[in-house]
């Protein structure tokens, strides 16, 4: 029978003519009551029958239309249940239908007039109402996502996409979006699995296989996420976002190698260049450019910039701060200015990071630094370098004792008095730490901060002073 087109029914016999009908009602009744026992793919099988039988009916299109809806096949759905309003443009339900495909396929204008064309024919029709105002919001967070993605405002673009999909559960693109979103956001593994779950459904998406390859970029695996790029171009060749991700990638990549290569070979200055050249390819790729970061801070400590150096570093863990060895690079521009806490701090960090006995050693070196540079600095005290010798030691002392030598500001008031005094002692004890290798030892090494530092008790400038400048009358202010 579903040779037979139902205009032909009229050349039948009244009696085949009958057996037809008869037919037809049959599968559409056996269609319906599949569909309400939920076997929706029986009911599809029926209804498809039905309209083989008689292709003409605008019911049989919408039922069919209602079953691929629940079996979640809307492209399809929304074929049906165009060709029922065709068949006829009064039929409540087929314009229904029709909006509810448009709507969870992410199509809101053509849902809204779909809608809108059911309350022209039934203007207290409440789904329609309803309906209608679901897809006004599902326009309204596209808007919103919109500004917000100019903004570089991911983490609300997600969840612009969120609602929205609510309404559109079956819209490739607010799907894209979002994980486009995720993936700028860091969020890599959710970004994946929403395309991947797309590439499911349809291999050959390229905005799919585009966020699949943003993903790999962002994670700095850059050749793999070019050969998606690729394949994405090759699926839509005016892929603007694939194109220029493809760009980036490919640049970045050649751009790090050669500033690399520059630094393996001791240009620091060509390195540096280079990996700043890097830097503006592409702020978005955070991975990559804190890994730039971390080198051009080595460059920059090889060339002695310090501060810069260490600025670059705070930039790489601004960026990614689980990144070790830019804690540590700028930890070690730390101890070389002297900043011990502040290298304290990063050792700690990776330590507690990464326990291990390097890391271990690391931390308490600089704890030692720092112990060492709040007691007194005995070089400073005498003015010396810390590889003076012996010789210059003496010389120091002669120096800063007389300049200090209490006898010499006799006739200052009591304040100077005091200050100077303070300070004959400190050159005193410095010389007595500094002229005795052993202790001098235990001092540079940071030995007497382990015990209870370096036993002062019995210490007397002034035995220090007559000692150096011979016995008593060996010197005197006064016969200056």
């Amino acid at each position: 029978h579903s040779m037979f087109h139902h205009c032909d029914v009229l050349s039948l016999s009244a009696c085949a003519a009958e057996k037809l009908r008869r037919d037809e009602g049959r599968e559409g009744e056996q269609g319906n009551a599949y569909y309400a026992k939920k076997d929706y793919n029986e009911a599809y099988n029926y209804y498809t029958k039905a309209i083989d039988t008689c292709p003409n009916n605008a019911s049989y299109y919408g039922n069919r239309a209602a079953t691929l809806m629940m079996l979640g096949r809307f492209r399809e759905a929304l074929e049906d249940a165009q060709q029922s309003v065709r068949l006829d443009d009064s039929f409540v339900r087929g314009h229904l239908r029709e909006g509810k495909c448009h709507l969870s396929l992410g199509n809101a204008m053509a849902a809204s007039r779909c809608f809108q064309r059911v309350l022209e024919l039934d203007r207290k029709n409440t789904q329609a109402q309803q309906e209608l105002k679901n897809a006004t919001t599902v326009l309204e967070y596209e808007k919103i996502a919109e500004v917000d993605f100019e903004k570089r405002d991911f983490r609300k673009v997600v969840f612009c996409m969120d609602r929205a999909l609510e309404f559109a559960p079956a819209c490739h693109r607010f799907k894209i979006l979002k994980a486009e979103c995720l993936a700028l956001l860091g969020r890599y593994p959710e970004a994946q699995s929403v395309a991947s779950d797309i590439l499911r459904m349809d291999s050959t998406n390229a905005d799919a296989l585009y966020v699949r390859g943003l993903c790999l970029y962002y994670e700095d695996c850059i050749e793999k996420a070019v050969q998606f790029f690729v394949q994405a171009l090759r699926m839509a060749p005016d892929h603007e976002k694939a194109c220029l991700a493809c760009r980036n990638a490919k640049a970045l990549k050649a751009k790090k190698e050669d500033g690399n290569k520059a630094f393996k070979k001791g240009n620091y200055k060509l390195a540096y260049e280079l990996y700043t050249e890097a830097l503006g390819i592409d702020p978005n790729n955070i991975k990559t450019n804190a890994k730039l970061y971390c080198n051009r801070g080595t460059v920059n400590s090889k060339l002695r910039k310090l501060e810069e150096a260490i600025d670059d570093c705070t930039n790489a863990v601004k960026l990614d701060d689980t990144y070790i060895k830019a804690y540590l690079r700028r930890a070690q521009c730390y101890m070389d200015t002297e900043q011990y806490e502040d290298a304290v701090r990063d050792y700690e960090k990776v330590y507690q990071t990464e326990k291990t006995k390097e890391h271990k050693q690391l931390l308490k070196n600089a704890q030692v630094e720092l112990k060492k540079s709040k007691r007194k600095d005995y070089y400073k005290i005498l003015g010396v370098d810390k590889n003076a010798s012996e010789d210059e030691i003496k010389k120091a002392y002669r120096k800063r004792a007389l300049m200090h030598h209490p006898d010499r500001h006799s006739g200052a008031s009591a304040e100077v008095q005091k200050e100077e005094e303070k300070k004959f002692k400190e050159v005193g004890e410095a010389f007595t730490i500094l002229s005795d290798p052993k202790k001098k030892a235990r001092y540079d090494s940071g030995q007497d901060l382990e015990e209870d530092g370096l036993n002062m008790g019995d210490f007397d400038a002034n035995n220090i002073f007559k000692a150096f400048f011979g016995g008593p009358g060996g010197f005197s202010f006064e016969g200056r």
